[in-house]
């Protein structure tokens, strides 16, 4: 198994301890009474997510590659991008961050108006989710996901920002730019 590989293996680990780190932070948002919003959205998001990845291996291993060539490295750079930004959010705003759209009661939920933040309305999606979906049909030469999946997926993934525009601005009066 050649070093391109063994470090996708090793980025794809990180994004899946993601879950990890989203399931305890959602549980202990639920302690709290956190309210879940774009209950439906999250459930499609999430198939959308599996199936991305999915129809991307399938394509991957349906190809004779050796990983190595330059589009592979570039896949591998784009993707491990998205998976540093998703922990810099991660780390950035911590306990309330989930894959699903919580609001905790303020005392425990705020927002975070760091550079990232102020700049990049949506860091999460834009610099964690889109670099990773592209990066990861790059490392698989994987043409149809990314010209088919990514545009399906990009539907649920827009829902979700309005979702979450429109849930933030509800309850957090210093949301707005």
């Amino acid at each position: 198994m050649n070093l391109t590989l063994l470090l996708f293996i090793a980025f794809v680990a990180l994004r899946f301890y993601s879950l990890y780190i989203s399931i305890s932070n959602e549980k202990k948002l639920k302690a709290l009474g956190a309210v879940e919003y774009g209950r439906n959205n999250s459930a499609i998001l999430t198939i959308a997510h599996i199936f991305y990845y999915a129809l991307g291996l399938y394509e991957g291993m349906n190809a004779d590659l050796d990983y190595s060539d330059k589009l592979s490295i570039s896949g591998l750079i784009v993707y491990a991008f998205g998976i540093c930004m998703l922990y810099y959010v991660i780390n950035a705003i911590r306990h309330v961050w989930t894959v699903k759209l919580y609001v905790a009661d303020i005392q425990y939920h705020a927002i975070n108006k760091s550079l990232l933040f102020r700049f990049v309305r949506h860091p999460n999606y834009i610099l964690n989710i889109l670099p990773e979906l592209v990066g990861y049909a790059l490392f698989f030469h994987a043409w149809t996901t990314l010209c088919v999946g990514l545009p399906l997926y990009l539907i649920p993934l827009i829902i979700r920002i309005v979702q979450e525009e429109r849930v933030m601005k509800k309850h957090f009066v210093d949301y707005s730019r």
